[in-house]
Parts: structure tokens; C-alpha cells; sequence
């Protein structure tokens, strides 16, 4: 069970450029095969993907008890990231209604997508030497884009589904992210390993590409408010492009934020 890699894959290195290139191939067919699916098979298929994740989670919570911080008191994979959102969103998905579905679709397409397509980009912490907890993070984050795939499939059926309820939803998310992190920070102590939750931790520079160089010079706080300011800008992005080249034969194509 605690099988390990006698050399952890570097990142970017040949294991990791070709699990990129088989997300990108198998995604790329996977999205014309949802675009042959029903509404109801989609959600169906959205349900079943996030009870997956739940269940995969319960087991990676274990194996890290076990076998990664047995001795520790952690919360570093306490599982709200907010790649983890995936699974809260897309099990209750098909009970919701009206605006409240629209606002979990449009985040799933969205803020969902980014997180995934960044976190298979930039592993940093997924490149474990683990071979079972290395696996579960790269096919959790492949799984991840295909349910945003899938919610893209569903938005370009419906009339357009505004972005604000999205971005509060995120904001929201954000903000118990942090709370975790406060407490994880009180909770484990010294001697713990407190959570990074949204990688919006208070107490120490992000480990991100960048922001870590940011984080530095401008100060934590300063970053961390660029840091989801732009990932929210970067989801609005996405949300106009995908309504631009999924809807190419409605006209007029209207921005309607709120």
C-alpha cells in the first residue's frame, strides 16, 4: 500500500509532460463524446464523478493518517482546496434548481477548470513519492476537467447564466479557506503541519510560481489579494470565451455580468 518511487518524478520532467499530454488527448475526446450526452446523462455523469472524488477522498485522508503524517498532528491535505470543490459541487448538482445550478455550473466551468488545468501545469506538492498518493492526485485533477467539460456542455444548452453568483460563491469559499488556516495554524502548533488552504495562508509567502516572488517584496496579505483577484479576472475570462465559441450561433452575444 505505501508503495514508493525509487526517484519522485520531477515536474516537468518526462513522467509529468506526458501524463499533460494524455490529460489534453483524453480531455480533447472526452468533450465530444459529453457533447453527445443528454442534460440528464450529463448530470448523471456529474453526480457519479463527485461521489467518486468523495470516496477517493475518504481513502487519501487515510493513507496520509497512515502512512504520510502518522505522528503529526496535520491539516495540510484537509480537503478544501479549492480543486476539492469539484466534489461538494457536482454531488448535489442535479437536486439544485434554477439560479442556484446555474451559479455551481458556471463555477465549475470556470473557476473549476482553472484550478485543475493549474494544478496538472504546476503539481509542486502532487509530486509525491507516494506511487498511490502521486497517482490519486493527477487522475483527481484529470477527472476534475472533464466535469468542467461537462458543465461547459450543459451552459451552452441554456440561456446564459450570469457570472456574479459564481464569483460570490468562490469568495465565499475563500473565506472559509482562510478560516481553516487560522485555526490549523492554532490547532497544530509548532510541532503540526498547518493547512494552506486556497494557498491563501496568512502566515507564510505562497509556495505558488511568482506570487511566492510577490508574496516577498509587497508583503503576504498584498498578494494574497492579487492572488484571487486575478484567479476571479481569469474565471471571467473564461466564462466570456466559453459563451463566445460555444454559443457562435446565437446572436446578438450580450455580456451580462449580474
Amino acid at each position: 500500500m505505501d508503495l514508493t518511487f525509487p526517484a519522485v518524478p520531477a515536474m516537468f520532467g518526462t513522467v509529468h509532460i506526458l501524463i499533460l499530454v494524455a490529460a489534453f488527448l483524453f480531455s480533447v475526446r472526452t468533450f465530444f463524446r459529453l457533447r453527445g450526452m443528454t442534460e440528464k446523462d450529463l448530470m448523471l455523469f456529474l453526480f457519479a464523478a463527485g461521489v467518486l472524488m468523495i470516496a477517493a477522498e475518504v481513502w487519501k485522508q487515510w493513507f496520509v493518517h497512515k502512512y504520510v503524517y502518522p505522528d503529526i498532528r496535520s491539516a495540510w491535505f484537509f480537503p478544501w482546496q479549492l480543486c476539492s470543490m469539484a466534489m461538494y459541487c457536482c454531488v448535489p448538482l442535479p437536486f439544485l434548481k434554477g439560479k442556484a445550478q446555474d451559479a455551481v455550473l458556471v463555477f465549475m466551468a470556470t473557476f473549476g477548470l482553472i484550478a485543475a488545468v493549474f494544478a496538472l501545469a504546476v503539481p509542486g506538492d502532487m509530486m509525491r513519492p507516494q506511487v498511490l498518493l502521486f497517482c490519486h492526485g493527477f487522475l483527481y485533477h484529470i477527472l476534475m476537467i472533464q466535469e468542467s467539460l461537462a458543465c461547459i456542455v450543459i451552459l451552452s444548452r441554456r440561456a446564459k447564466a450570469p457570472f456574479k453568483p459564481a464569483a460570490i460563491l468562490y469568495a465565499g469559499m475563500a473565506a472559509v479557506a482562510e478560516v481553516v488556516n487560522v485555526v490549523s495554524h492554532y490547532w497544530a502548533g509548532e510541532d503540526g503541519l498547518a493547512s494552506n488552504m486556497f494557498n491563501i495562508t496568512p502566515y507564510w509567502p505562497t509556495t505558488q510560481p511568482v506570487f511566492h516572488e510577490i508574496a516577498l517584496k509587497a508583503g503576504i496579505i498584498p498578494e494574497i489579494l492579487l492572488y484571487t483577484a486575478l484567479i476571479a479576472a481569469g474565471a471571467l475570462i473564461l466564462w466570456f470565451l466559453e459563451y463566445a465559441l460555444t454559443n457562435v450561433r446565437r446572436r446578438p452575444l450580450r455580456l451580462h455580468l449580474f
